[in-house]
């Protein structure tokens, strides 16, 4: 069994903390047809780092969020949705510039053809300023994710760095989700940059196979080469690299050498999306326990196993007793439950 390397402060009143995009998810009702012919949308809370929050909300952690969100309807929608979900928001600012909420609409054509039409001009979640960032609140942490879109654009990215800076001050665990969307970076050049300055500060990097190629220059022998990808980030400041392929699973790799490589589980899939941020929820909440990281990669991919089975994202994102059932049924195929202690 894996060794868990990572480790959180003690004694911190809060678990986690999520920083970026706070958005609407538009999920069409009417699957597997094209937008073209899509006429009705049900309305979520979107953005990675909102979900990855929500999810370790919905497992009983003490999670709590640094965000902008717009004056407007879906903006407060936004903040009564997390404020529902026991996640502190005192530092979920209200921005009065006349930003807009970013909206997300899906087109789910079928299990395997999902794609996301993003209108993000103007949105209040990058307007996040440096001094937008409460000391007090970070350092109250265990953890503090950052989520790569939050690095698109200034001032955003530079809250980003004023956040890692109290992070690193305060100890907490820094934690970086790549999550790259074409749409919102002006370059490759000024990704990479970005993303890089991240994830050389990061504790731990979470991406797919793709992101990590972004990132890296591709003139390297390590860009496409998971192995040799982890051993450059652990070699930097990272302490666990999880290496996300998709329905093939994931690879976690840690500074003792190891590989752990995870599995997935059966679904009626009714979508893609949304299955990365449960895994990530999960899997976090699992680190924070303790746990070895063969424990943390099963709660992770099961997680995700109900997540794309529904319509939603955030309001899927599953308990600790719907993850147990689903390990629990497929215990023959090799899955353990655990009992949680």
């Amino acid at each position: 069994m894996s060794t868990n390397d990572i480790r959180f402060p003690v004694d911190r009143s809060i678990d986690f903390i999520g920083l970026g995009r706070l958005c609407i998810d538009l999920n069409a009702n009417e699957i597997h047809r094209p937008m073209e012919e899509t006429m009705t949308f049900t309305k979520y809370v979107g953005g990675s780092p909102a979900n990855i929050t929500i999810a370790l909300a919905r497992l009983g952690m003490r999670t709590a969020f640094i965000g902008r969100i717009a004056n407007d309807q879906h903006g407060r929608f936004i903040a009564n949705y997390l404020d529902r979900q026991h996640i502190d928001t005192s530092n979920v600012i209200t921005d009065y510039s006349g930003s807009v909420t970013g909206l997300a609409f899906t087109e789910i054509k079928s299990p395997a053809e999902c794609s996301i039409m993003m209108y993000r001009d103007h949105a209040a979640d990058l307007l996040l300023e440096p001094a937008d960032i409460q000391e007090e609140l970070i350092s109250k942490t265990k953890s503090l994710l950052i989520s790569g879109t939050a690095l698109a654009k200034s001032p955003s990215r530079e809250a980003v760095f004023r956040a890692i800076e109290l992070a690193r001050k305060h100890g907490a665990v820094i934690i970086f989700d790549i999550d790259y969307r074409p749409y919102s970076w002006q370059s490759d050049d000024e990704k990479s940059v970005y993303c890089k300055l991240v994830a050389e500060q990061s504790d731990i990097i979470f991406g797919g196979r793709e992101e990590f190629d972004l990132m890296e220059d591709n003139k390297q022998d390590y860009s496409g080469k998971d192995d040799a990808t982890a051993s450059y980030w652990l070699a930097k400041n990272a302490k666990l690299v999880l290496i996300k392929r998709g329905g093939d699973g994931s690879t976690a790799y840690t500074r003792g050498g190891e590989a752990i490589r995870g599995r997935t589980f059966p679904a009626n899939v009714v979508k893609t999306f949304g299955a990365g941020d449960s895994f990530a929820g999960a899997f976090i909440y699992s680190l924070l326990q303790g746990w070895p990281i063969e424990r943390c990669q099963l709660y992770g991919s099961a997680a995700a196993s109900i997540v794309v089975a529904s319509h939603s994202c955030s309001d899927a994102m599953p308990t600790i007793e719907q993850i147990e059932q689903v390990l629990r049924d497929n215990k023959e195929n090799g899955a353990v439950a655990y009992d949680g202690t």
